[in-house]
């Protein structure tokens, strides 16, 4: 393996490794077993990747790599024998969170060129990943997804570490402390706009159905897919 290589898989396996705390400190957020918290940590370590690899047509590596399976595992168990430190859950679920999507923004766009995908599928392979696992594990634990919540963003910082993941390998420049970086910025990003409470535009607030139907009657909406009365 090349440094660049050697690199990469390193950051990969820590961005399951911290994903995968995400989705443990969830679990102990949420007062789940620790077989919860191994099945939300590894959901959300190696969840995004592995949608990933079955759109690209390879063996995912997860499955190609047991090691892929170790993070999770880790995770479970540091998050079980800490106990009552976690007591803060939600501020490092963020900060995890954000990592975990910062280091896949990279890693997974940089599989999906080296898989041969041209740059627009690589920016959403990268996304994918980034916020796959995100994605599996908010919506098992029955979480609002942070990919739908207006107040926060997340699909944006992860599209912005995938870009210049596509634009630092179109220039020459994408080599192990590049990768670093590209990845330190994504966070950044993710966590700046948390901090700063930085939000995308919301129409549906002034004319969704259910500000329109659910003051008038004062009762929630049926199911878009029930047959009419």
């Amino acid at each position: 393996m090349t440094f660049t290589e050697t690199v990469l898989l390193a950051l990969d396996l820590l961005g399951t490794f911290v994903f995968a705390i995400s989705g443990v400190l969830l679990a102990a957020r949420r007062n789940f077993d620790i077989t919860g918290g191994l099945v939300l940590g590894t959901l959300a370590g190696i969840g995004g990747g592995i949608i990933r690899d079955i759109l690209l047509d390879r063996v995912p590596n997860a499955l190609a790599h047991p090691v892929y399976l170790a993070p999770p595992l880790v995770a479970t168990l540091l998050i079980y024998f800490i106990g009552q430190r976690t007591f803060r859950a939600r501020i490092w679920i963020i900060v995890f969170d954000a990592l975990g999507m910062g280091l896949f923004s990279l890693t997974g766009t940089a599989i999906a060129l080296e898989a041969g995908s041209p740059p627009a599928v690589a920016l959403l392979m990268g996304a994918l990943t980034a916020c796959g696992g995100g994605l599996l594990r908010d919506v098992v634990a029955n979480e609002d997804p942070a990919i739908f919540r207006g107040t926060d963003l997340y699909l944006i910082p992860a599209l912005f570490g995938s870009g210049l993941t596509i634009l630092a390998e179109r220039v020459g420049l994408l080599g192990g402390i590049t990768s670093v970086i590209i990845a330190a910025l994504a966070f950044g990003f993710r966590m700046l706009a948390w901090k700063l409470q930085w939000r995308v535009p919301q129409p549906m607030r002034q004319w969704s159905f259910r500000a329109r139907e659910g003051r008038s009657r004062g009762k929630r909406l049926p199911s878009v897919f029930r047959r009419p009365d």
